[in-house]
């Protein structure tokens, strides 16, 4: 267990988490062991199957597997992006940290998406108004959390646009015509606009270029040091994690098959599937 775990509560944790899509039959229900999380007697495809975390305040926990392991599954169940079939997740600044989030009502999870998360998708069109500028964007996510006054939005979207690396005079420019590397970090400002503890990073760095992927990543890790934002973040590139995480998950047909820090998953992989993924990257 490492010093971080022993000192602290986690910020938020996740018990027994499934994403399961068809009825499922006797079969699969008893057999977790399914090729690509599908079953062969139902084709019921469980993307998520009895995931357990904890993310701990101030780190990077990643998540790492192939196309179709669940882990984006799982990072937008928690932020209701996708209902769960079953299982309990636990935010400490809310209700103690003694209320299952996923049995809140609509209202509270709504409250949480816009004051206790912040979600990077791998697709900006999905975090964005591709044809509102970049500070009604920003703006968007402070009036959903309540804030009405136009100084104070103004002022908040240029210190986080800066904060960013985008020209504070881009501000009335819309995402549409930036490059893909400045969507990125415009979707960075809006889900930092209300400070939440917790930001979600789905696969931030597919398809960008790779020096514009390191200019991106150096930014998160930067604003991570500085705010002390625990973070989950998910790739299929080990190169990302070993750069990024603390500690890694490694998914496999929607189940948790290894974890542990990443130094370890680096250099001693257990299971066959780390091992293999750990041998591409070499």
């Amino acid at each position: 267990m490492s010093m971080i775990e022993n000192r602290r509560k986690p910020v938020l944790e996740g018990k027994n988490i499934n994403v399961r899509f068809g009825d499922g039959c006797d079969y699969c229900k008893e057999h977790k062991e399914l090729e690509k999380g599908r079953c062969p007697v139902c084709n019921t495809i469980w993307a998520v199957r009895d995931v357990n975390f904890q993310l701990y305040e101030g780190e990077i926990l990643g998540i790492v597997g192939e196309s179709g392991s669940g882990k984006s599954t799982l990072l937008k169940s928690l932020y209701f992006d996708q209902p769960v079939t079953s299982g309990e997740a636990y935010l400490t600044l809310y209700q103690d940290g003694e209320v299952n989030i996923y049995d809140s009502s609509s209202q509270n999870k709504r409250y949480l998406r816009n004051h206790m998360m912040g979600m990077v998708y791998q697709n900006p069109m999905l975090g964005l108004r591709m044809g509102l500028s970049s500070g009604a964007n920003v703006a968007e996510k402070l009036i959903a959390a309540g804030e009405r006054n136009t100084g104070n939005m103004i002022e908040r979207c240029e210190t986080l646009l800066r904060h960013v690396e985008i020209p504070v005079e881009r501000m009335k420019d819309a995402p549409k015509v930036f490059s893909g590397g400045m969507q990125q970090r415009v979707q960075i400002s809006k889900a930092l606009a209300n400070n939440p503890p917790i930001l979600f990073l789905d696969e931030v760095t597919t398809g960008l270029d790779l020096s514009v992927q390191a200019k991106v990543l150096d930014l998160i890790r930067t604003i991570q040091q500085e705010l002390g934002i625990a973070m989950m973040i998910v790739s299929h590139d080990l190169a990302v994690i070993r750069m990024m995480a603390d500690r890694t998950m490694v998914m496999l047909g929607g189940r948790v098959v290894e974890e542990g820090l990443t130094d370890q998953i680096l250099e001693d992989p257990l299971h066959e599937y780390t091992q293999t993924l750990v041998s591409s990257l070499l």
